[in-house]
């Protein structure tokens, strides 16, 4: 099935379409908004065949939209696409165009407002950006927007991200987390990182390092990034996605394949692998087990005491070994063992 005619209305011709047809866009339209716009209606278009026998073509796409917003809001990496595409560029004499400039221009502040920020981050030794969301001026993604269209550099919204699984697996949690980045995916040799700041230096070349490509940055707002480790980090929560990922593509190859349609039913289905316990899960196998062994104990004194002795010449004291001890071993194996 050609998903670019079906669900996005491309025209029969060049496969893969270039970024500007892909985001139903007019050839070398430069306006960021727009650009952001086209991305975030067509995704959710896509998105709704994200579920059943088209889960992977989706999710392909998916990406394939992502890397074209990216691209096409990335300043630096716009300019040499679309001289690729044969276009000529005019020698600029305009200069550069600060955030709060930005703001002002689509009337989320007030020049007085504008003042204030500027006034306050140079007091208090905040970024402008900060300045603005402390002041309650702007919201976050709005600032984040603002600072990326000053740098040149695209914005992400990573509600609508869904990074390259090989990609996070190459950088570890505590990382991502002492610097509030995510890695997302390589795209034409470059991987992309989102940040809240302009990645610095010394990250750069650890992550060069890592991946034998050169780094771009991406700007999303701090809380946007913490949500997304923590979602992505998650014990086995790539384990599980890759688990569903081949279970729909197991479950795509039954439809198509009639002849062994009853073969492939009679076979395990991948089950996601538990990723190790957290503190708080411990602590609660800890407790659980300490209740069933008290309980254990006071079982065998109500048996002792009411049941058996009154009817008994002797001391039962070997219950107190026997139904604690046997608690104590399933205990272990069931809720203490690693």
């Amino acid at each position: 099935m050609d998903v670019y005619k079906e669900w996005l209305g491309i025209p029969e011709g060049l496969r893969p379409p270039d970024h500007y047809q892909l985001l139903r866009l007019v050839q070398f339209d430069d306006s960021v908004d727009r650009i952001r716009a086209n991305y975030k209606k067509l995704n959710a278009h896509v998105r709704k065949y994200a579920t059943g026998q088209y889960s992977n073509e989706s999710q392909a796409l998916l990406n394939e939209l992502a890397k074209a917003m990216l691209c096409l809001t990335d300043l630096e990496r716009k300019r040499e696409y679309d001289q690729s595409l044969g276009r000529e560029f005019e020698e600029e004499a305009k200069g550069p165009v600060t955030m709060d400039q930005i703001l002002l221009e689509h009337k989320h502040i007030s020049p007085d407002q504008a003042k204030e920020a500027r006034a306050h981050a140079e007091r208090t030794g905040l970024d402008l950006r900060d300045s603005f969301v402390q002041l309650k001026m702007v919201p976050p993604e709005v600032a984040a927007q603002a600072l990326a269209q000053e740098l040149g550099l695209p914005y992400v919204d990573l509600a609508d991200m869904l990074p390259d699984d090989a990609v996070l697996d190459q950088v570890p949690k505590l990382t991502v987390k002492q610097h509030s980045i995510l890695p997302l995916f390589i795209d034409q040799g470059v991987l992309l990182v989102a940040c809240v700041h302009q990645i610095d230096h010394e990250l750069e070349d650890e992550l060069r390092l890592r991946f034998n490509v050169p780094i771009r940055t991406v700007l999303a707002p701090p809380l946007a990034i913490n949500q997304a480790i923590a979602k992505f980090y998650a014990p086995g929560a790539r384990d599980e996605r890759a688990a569903q990922a081949a279970q729909a593509s197991e479950t795509a190859g039954k439809k198509d394949a009639g002849k062994t349609k009853k073969a492939q039913a009679s076979k395990p289905k991948p089950k996601p692998r538990r990723g190790p316990k957290s503190a708080e899960d411990i602590r609660n196998d800890r407790m659980i087990g300490i209740v069933i062994f008290n309980f254990s104990v006071a079982v065998t004194y109500i048996l002792d005491a009411f049941v058996i002795t009154p009817q008994a010449k002797f001391d039962p004291w070997w219950l107190y070994l026997l139904i604690p001890g046997i608690a104590a071993l399933v205990v272990w194996q069931i809720y203490w063992k690693k």
